[in-house]
């Protein structure tokens, strides 16, 4: 008996008052979920670790979930079992998801079948983990809100991170002119190797200038912006006329002036894939799986952690030197 009720259990990371990464507590003692009705189980074998996720973690969200709770969207792994009328998925199968119910910092994990999608074998797990917040964000960023077309520009902030990648291999292969900003000339090389046509140093006082001399203006058509609470003014500045900014990070207030954006008719565009419909996220899963069979598509995956780490995880990623590629969890 004390067998069985060993297997039934796992460790999960939990969190039991909003605050700081050290607020991040790792139990072995926590039961594994049962997959309910059109959900799945699935064993964790890496976990992607989003800046989203440590806002969450500190309660300075619009979102705040019931505590105690696991954190995690997007795992890779390996089906457990299936609910009641769930019939796109069997035990055995490898997967990536863009959500969970349960939480993904943790050896097992329940999401919604609708929000669980097959794993191309081309793929491993970390990489698997890397794809479904990012990816999808980027999609819906670039081309389901910001009406990318190809021959326009577009410059993303934070080119290097999870986000940044795919924004640069979707805009790549889209046919757009892809500028990137990363913090380090590791960053600025690894942006380079995953589609952008230049990278900028934003640590660098003059970077933004540099890249009004690079594109000669009118401007860049779309920026992805990463943290538009310190870039989103001077970014109205670069914006070629019905140039738009789309928001995708943000950690503060910002003060702009609204007259910069009826000078060249420009916009900017909120973006959160937490409102995408099912129609969306589908159509962002077809063309990330479609960029994946083409070859296009591959996650670039940084820094790996170990469950028990998830506090230096959580620090790293906001306070790190510079991104490199998409932050995984390893249970």
């Amino acid at each position: 008996v004390a067998m069985a009720a060993t297997r039934n259990m796992m460790r999960a990371v939990r969190v039991f008052e909003f605050g700081g990464p050290e607020v991040l507590k790792l139990q072995s003692n926590v039961s594994i979920p049962d997959p309910k009705e059109n959900q799945v189980l699935i064993k964790v074998h890496a976990c992607g670790v989003n800046p989203v996720e440590t806002y969450i973690r500190s309660g300075n969200y619009a979102r705040k979930p019931a505590l105690p709770y696991t954190p995690g969207s997007d795992v890779a792994g390996v089906i457990e079992s299936v609910g009641e009328h769930v019939t796109a998925f069997k035990k055995g199968d490898r997967v990536f998801t863009i959500d969970t119910i349960s939480g993904g910092y943790a050896d097992y994990a329940v999401a919604a079948a609708n929000r669980v999608f097959p794993l191309p074998d081309k793929l491993d797990f970390r990489q698997g983990a890397a794809i479904g917040i990012p990816y999808f964000t980027a999609y819906r960023a670039l081309v389901q809100k910001g009406r990318a077309k190809a021959g326009e520009s577009v410059l993303v902030h934070g080119a290097s991170g999870g986000v940044g990648i795919a924004t640069c291999q979707i805009a790549r292969a889209c046919g757009l002119k892809v500028l990137g900003t990363a913090g380090t000339e590791e960053g600025m090389n690894l942006v380079l190797r995953n589609g952008a046509h230049q990278a900028f140093n934003h640590r660098e006082t003059n970077y933004m200038d540099k890249i009004k001399v690079r594109e000669t203006f009118p401007g860049v058509d779309i920026i992805i912006e990463m943290l538009s609470n310190v870039n989103l003014a001077a970014d109205l500045q670069l914006l070629s006329c019905a140039g738009r900014v789309m928001v995708v990070g943000c950690r503060g207030s910002i003060e702009i002036n609204p007259r910069d954006t009826m000078s060249k008719e420009s916009s900017i565009i909120g973006v959160s894939l937490f409102l995408a419909t099912e129609e969306e996220r589908r159509a962002c899963a077809a063309a990330v799986l479609a960029g994946v069979d083409a070859g296009w598509l591959s996650p670039a995956v940084g820094c790996g952690y170990a469950l028990e780490r998830a506090a230096e995880a959580h620090a790293d990623i906001i306070g790190g030197a510079g991104a490199a590629g998409k932050v995984v969890l390893l249970p």
